[in-house]
């Protein structure tokens, strides 16, 4: 018998981080990437490597990672998504697959990646139902003009050096943020929406942490703003804000990457808490 041909699917995944150890493989303890892989060869009987991306942290959630795998052609979107959601765990759900490119990469490809950050400054924030998602201020709310002052300052083009955990000289500090802004999120808190071409390690946690410090007046705005134009400075940022309140909300790419007939969940009203 010869081998069965090969086709590459790109998936949607949402997940809950709070029991994983991050997205990535690792030696200990459970992740998203091992979960996943586990059923795909539970499926395919053999081992189907995963790619993903971008890696996120311990206890960071996900309402839109993309990864891409190869699986025998015998499989359709619909079937794979479907009997993959039969097998995961519940903090793990497939909303969406497709066929694309054989050589669609889902970290070269994307152009763009869009996080949310939230925080719970009302009195449901502290809801066994809310608090796992979010950074509960209710006890010292933030100033929302501070926040969204502070938000202002993040688009364009710069070196977001002071504000990542670990260099990456290999890839340069320069990010560009297209968007950042504060909203309501869902009566409970702020939701902060940024959007940018890539990011260092821990930068959004370190944008939300000093920003959270500006608005609680714990330091000037006049700092923050020197931190993202002076990388040079000897100011440092405040601590980054936990891991709990991070979401990576959605990757983007080029269409005509995308492939054709996605199988996906259809449009909801309510997300995630």
């Amino acid at each position: 018998m010869t081998a069965p041909e090969l086709r590459r699917y790109c998936l949607v995944v949402q997940y809950d981080g709070a029991p994983f150890h991050g997205w990535q493989i690792q030696a200990q303890g459970p992740t998203v990437q091992g979960e996943i892989e586990r059923v795909l060869e539970r499926l395919t009987e053999a081992r189907r490597p995963l790619t993903g991306a971008g890696r996120t942290d311990r206890g960071v959630h996900a309402l839109g990672q993309v990864a891409s795998v190869r699986v025998p052609e015998r499989w359709s979107a619909a079937a794979l998504r479907t009997a993959m959601n039969a097998l995961l765990p519940s903090e793990i759900r497939v909303s969406e697959a497709r066929r694309v490119p054989d050589d669609f990469h889902p970290r070269f490809d994307a152009v763009a990646r869009s996080y949310e950050y939230r925080l719970g400054i009302g009195p449901e924030a502290d809801s066994p139902f809310r608090n796992r998602w979010c950074w509960d201020l209710s006890e010292a709310p933030p100033d929302l003009e501070l926040l969204e002052s502070a938000a202002h300052e993040l688009v364009g083009e710069r070196s977001f050096r002071k504000f990542a955990k670990v260099g990456q000289p290999e890839r340069g500090e320069r990010c560009r943020v297209n968007e950042a802004q504060w909203s309501s999120w869902n009566g409970v808190g702020l939701r902060l929406s940024i959007t940018a071409n890539r990011y260092l390690h821990h930068m959004v946690r370190y944008l939300v942490g000093t920003m959270v410090a500006v608005a609680q007046d714990k330091r000037p705005l006049d700092e923050f703003t020197e931190l993202l134009n002076h990388p040079s400075t000897t100011l440092v940022t405040s601590p980054p804000a936990p891991s709990r309140g991070l979401f990576l909300a959605r990757v983007e790419y080029p269409p005509d990457r995308l492939g054709t007939d996605p199988d996906r969940d259809p449009p909801q009203m309510d997300e995630m808490p």
